[in-house]
């Protein structure tokens, strides 16, 4: 059991033993089966409260339909940032800036992101386009890095990444990490000399966005146990 953002109970919504979680915030909401690892959209109040971090990580992906004239509310956005703000990095340095675009700026950003045969061309739908951009390492931080001759930089931007869209999943939006982008373009587009690495479009999928399979390596390939 437990209570919705709306205020109204576990039972109110659901039938007893259903364990479906929604994880969007419409006039209907997709709930995503964790047994099943299907998603359905019904009718609904409110979000579950206190998501497991694996209803998270099989209900994310990347998404390539936005509904472009919902806006993302303010709140929900703040949440968002401030899980990236969370995020560890290495000797606590966080080398990198988040620059927060919307409107016509992120269409503009959003056309600076698309390739050959169209790559990307869907990211004009999103209402909100955050561009990571590099930062500065702390001093301990780039001691370690020339010296271990490893990419502290990179490895930090990857975690906050992951932070800032978990989040997102956890406030019913969508998001889509973008990497092929014109980086000379969008530094000039938002004004900084700091090299482009990735960017993120987010905002609330289309109702006709499924939920995709995951096609992940088995935990064979990935782990070993040793001792």
């Amino acid at each position: 059991t437990g209570l919705f953002s709306c205020g109204k109970s576990e039972k109110q919504c659901f039938s007893a033993g259903d364990q479906r979680s929604p994880l969007r915030c419409s006039q209907k909401y997709r709930f995503f089966d964790s047994l099943k690892g299907t998603s359905q959209d019904v009718p609904c109040f409110g979000r579950r409260m206190n998501m497991d971090f694996l209803e998270i990580a099989n209900a994310r992906q990347s998404c390539r339909s936005y509904e472009e004239n919902r806006a993302v509310e303010p709140e929900k956005l703040e949440k968002v940032l401030e899980a990236a703000r969370l995020a560890p990095s290495a000797c606590n340095g966080q080398p990198y800036v988040l620059t927060v675009c919307t409107g016509e700026k992120a269409k503009e950003v959003a056309l600076l992101t698309r390739g050959m045969g169209g790559m990307n061309k869907f990211a004009v739908q999103a209402p909100v386009c955050v561009v990571i951009s590099e930062g500065a390492y702390n001093r301990t931080a780039a001691l370690g890095a020339k010296v271990k001759g490893n990419d502290y930089r990179s490895i930090d931007i990857g975690i906050m990444t992951a932070y800032l869209t978990a989040e997102a999943t956890a406030q019913g939006l969508s998001t889509c990490i973008l990497g092929w982008l014109d980086d000379e373009k969008i530094r000039a587009a938002i004004g900084t000399n700091s090299a482009t690495r990735l960017v993120i479009t987010l905002g609330y999928a289309r109702e006709d966005e499924k939920l995709r399979e995951k096609k992940r390596k088995d935990l064979g390939e990935l782990v070993t146990f040793i001792g």
